[in-house]
């Protein structure tokens, strides 16, 4: 037994927690409801370690390990990797391949040109990925653009799949899933009616995301759950003629197909694969770059303001019980998004917009509507400055009740030494 590891026995902390010390820890990547995830050296190069609370999951470990069971057996192009896991005394850490190339809509806004023949491509690459976690009974349940990143910033780098956090392994073919799960604008209708569900709930995500890749709107733009679960249900997909009328009938085809109120009426990944769309043959050459940019531009402003629920939920999350290296600082807000947020703040008032889908980051917006974003950014900014606020006077009641301790034991001491002379 090496010397570290006696150290960590003494400390209490498990046998794997050895390894930690291979990693150096970087900036916060983001942060869910169970953790954050940061960025690493280790001995493989950069990595991605998810960082999980124990008492987060209490009662729902089980949760964790089908996590690291899936990723470990998991191995596709188009599927982000398993590199490691280990623990500590009060959190879990999963360590996956860095993918540094982007999220799928941040890379299109940087190309020159993007058409529906490569829209065609990218959801080829998604959709081979599906197809295999399909085959080998793992529904994924949180298909959205965020979660489909660049592993490299070359121009033929590949498009994988990543955060599998709610992903679950179907003891059979025929297993019903009943818990709620997915992300606000991508989630089935089956998933949010609580009616059981399975495979074809990462097929409507697709729907969804081919959809919005095309137009630069998402089909759904409710911003409530029930007009949403109505909506979703009725699935009535309006192709709006100024922004489709140079998108091929093999593309809506495709997602009519997958955007069916029904699960069983979906296409199958299987199926989805041989559609004619895929081959890229019957896709236009149509330029989709202005509208991405432009769905692009509103949901950097939208992140700007997402910023301050990152940093509230990180400190929600109390990082630093055990290792204070991993507490998350000023540096790790992303840049883009500070910057975001002070255009939001500057030049954007009473700029046209459309209507969003509330809680998720990248969610679409339909064409139309009026907001001000200015505003949202000023209460985002409200909210900010009260928390700092109850920070200081946090540390103001501290810093009075240590002074009111002294004074007490001063007293104590004074009494005491007066009764002994």
């Amino acid at each position: 037994m090496s010397f570290s590891n006696m150290l960590n026995k003494l400390h209490g902390q498990p046998e794997s927690y050895d390894k930690k010390s291979r990693y150096r820890f970087g900036r916060t990547l983001g942060a869910g409801t169970y953790g954050i995830v940061r960025e690493a050296e280790g001995p493989t190069g950069k990595v991605a370690v998810k960082i999980i609370l124990k008492k987060n999951v209490k009662g729902n470990e089980q949760m964790v390990y089908d996590e690291l069971e899936m990723l470990q057996r998991m191995k596709h192009p188009h599927i982000v990797k398993f590199v490691d896991w280990f623990e500590s005394r009060d959190k879990y850490y999963i360590v996956t391949q860095l993918a540094t190339g982007g999220e799928l809509f941040d890379r299109i806004c940087e190309q020159g040109r993007f058409t529906e023949k490569d829209a065609s491509q990218t959801i080829r690459q998604v959709l081979e990925a599906v197809d295999y976690l399909h085959n080998n009974n793992v529904v994924h349940r949180d298909l959205k653009p965020e979660n489909l990143l660049y592993l490299t910033a070359a121009p033929n780098s590949d498009l994988v799949l990543a955060d599998f956090g709610i992903a679950k392994m179907l003891d059979s073919k025929d297993e019903v899933l009943t818990t709620m799960a997915g992300s606000f604008g991508y989630a089935a209708p089956e998933v949010m009616l609580k009616k059981g569900h399975g495979k074809p709930v990462d097929m409507w995500s697709l729907g969804v995301i081919t959809y919005t890749l095309l137009c630069g709107y998402s089909p759904f733009r409710s911003e409530n759950l029930q007009d949403l679960i109505e909506e979703c249900n009725n699935a009535r997909v309006i192709f709006h003629e100024r922004y489709w009328k140079d998108v091929s009938d093999d593309a809506k085809d495709f997602i009519g197909h997958l955007l069916q109120p029904g699960p069983d009426d979906r296409s199958t990944s299987k199926e989805a694969l041989q559609h004619r769309w895929l081959s890229g043959r019957t896709a236009t050459d149509h330029n989709l770059l202005p509208e991405i940019r432009a769905y692009m531009a509103k949901a950097r402003l939208r992140r700007g303001i997402e910023i301050v629920k990152l940093a509230n939920r990180i400190e929600a999350l109390k990082m630093q019980e055990d290792e204070n290296d991993e507490v998350p600082g000023e540096s790790d807000v992303p840049a883009d998004a500070k910057a975001a947020a002070g255009a939001a703040l500057s030049g954007q008032a009473g700029q046209e917009v459309r209507p969003g889908l509330g809680s998720s980051s990248s969610a679409g917006s339909a064409p139309g509507g009026k907001r001000t974003l200015s505003n949202i950014a000023k209460g985002a900014i409200f909210r900010e400055v009260v928390l700092a606020k109850v920070r200081e006077m946090k540390e103001v009641e501290k810093q009075l009740q240590v002074e009111k301790d002294a004074e007490a034991n001063a007293a104590k001491r004074k009494s005491w030494t007066g009764e002994r002379s």
